[in-house]
């Protein structure tokens, strides 16, 4: 992770993170549920900075959640007041250091808790796969597995979780996996004679299916404003401007190649600017001839030839003057991360994460 406080001035190219955004995406899901939030602050906070997302946050969470052990501890180092939830499987070597450290991991079987427990007391979450099939105990075996673990020395059942998989895309399952979770939190509640900490829903759910809420939402993308289902934009913020500098400004005549594979050539006399931004940065490969567009002096300009390793060029004919060191924007108010990802035929998760560790991100 890198992350400044320095002066975009002095960058090539940097991340600015609004924080004020963040605060109102995370009071947005908030009035949404009567559920408390847990912010899922994974993969770098979806790209924005762990260090700035949880800074921004930590007041209005009631947890954080995680991807990994090296993630909580990152967490926890900022924010030691609120309890850090691991959203994936641990490897084996990693369970001693949960368990010591503090941090409550969901469990897919009464093994998995066991190798736990192994290294004294731990409070967990069990998941249930109500149909995502990546982690989880079967929703078939779910509440043999909760008996197993609520007799099971040093384990403290705290929670049952489970995930959906198509909250953004087909309302029909998503209805079928929360009632069926619904069902199943209720009767391991009643095993175990006492209130467990409920929670199933993503973002998607947590807009489209606020009564289904649990005791606690997961969100992600929402809490980084971009809502992933239609019609709830106007109530979130996004967070995050990506930016560049143009480092070269040459004129090249027509029928001059640019970039590797020579896929785009000048059909006339045209102004080509070099930015300092490339696929090790983040910026996709798959926008090379896809129509991809920069704002530079809030015009903007197409992407021409192959994106590369660590440079762009794009278009500036007719803009206007355009010198080394101006800002470009990558993704801002002009240009959405949805409009990149749609683009490069991916999704916003996979743009917003895979802004690179050479990006220094700037709390604005």
């Amino acid at each position: 992770m890198n992350e400044s406080t320095e002066s975009a001035n002095t960058l090539r190219c940097w991340v600015e993170v609004e924080l004020n955004a963040l605060r109102h995406n995370a009071a947005a899901i908030l009035a949404r549920t009567s559920a408390g939030l847990m912010a899922v602050v994974k993969a770098n906070g979806y790209g924005h900075g762990t260090v700035h997302v949880v800074r921004a946050i930590g007041e209005s969470v009631a947890m954080f959640g995680v991807a990994n052990l090296k993630e909580a501890r990152e967490v926890r180092s900022v924010c030691p007041e609120r309890p850090v939830f691991i959203l994936g499987p641990a490897l084996p070597c990693e369970r001693e250091a949960i368990v010591r450290e503090g941090f409550i991991p969901a469990v897919s079987g009464a093994a998995e808790a066991a190798g736990y427990a192994a290294h004294g007391a731990v409070t967990l979450h069990l998941a249930i796969d109500t149909g995502m099939g990546r982690m989880g105990v079967w929703k078939d075996d779910a509440l043999s597995t909760a008996r197993e673990l609520l007799v099971t020395p040093n384990v403290r059942l705290e929670g049952v979780c489970s995930h959906l998989s198509c909250a953004d895309s087909d309302a029909a399952l998503t209805a079928q996996q929360l009632a069926d979770f619904r069902l199943l939190a209720t009767e391991i509640t009643s095993l175990a004679g006492r209130q467990l900490c409920l929670h199933v829903e993503n973002s998607a759910a947590t807009l489209a299916f606020p009564a289904d809420a649990g005791d606690i939402v997961r969100c992600g993308l929402a809490l980084y404003g971009i809502p992933p289902v239609p019609g709830f934009q106007q109530d979130f913020r996004p967070a995050l401007s990506w930016k560049t500098r143009v480092v070269l400004v040459r004129e090249m005549n027509a029928g001059r190649g640019v970039s590797y594979g020579r896929t785009f050539v000048t059909s006339r006399r045209t102004t080509v600017a070099t930015l300092a931004v490339g696929y090790a940065d983040g910026y996709p490969r798959e926008l090379s001839g896809k129509g991809a567009e920069v704002v530079i002096a809030g015009k903007r300009c197409p992407v021409i030839g192959r994106v590369t390793m660590d440079q762009i060029m794009v278009d500036v004919t007719g803009i206007g003057p355009v010198a080394a060191g101006d800002d470009a924007e990558l993704i801002g108010p002009e240009i959405p991360a949805t409009e990149l990802a749609e683009k490069a035929g991916t999704i916003p998760w996979d743009i917003l994460t895979g802004i690179g560790q050479r990006v220094t991100r700037i709390a604005v």
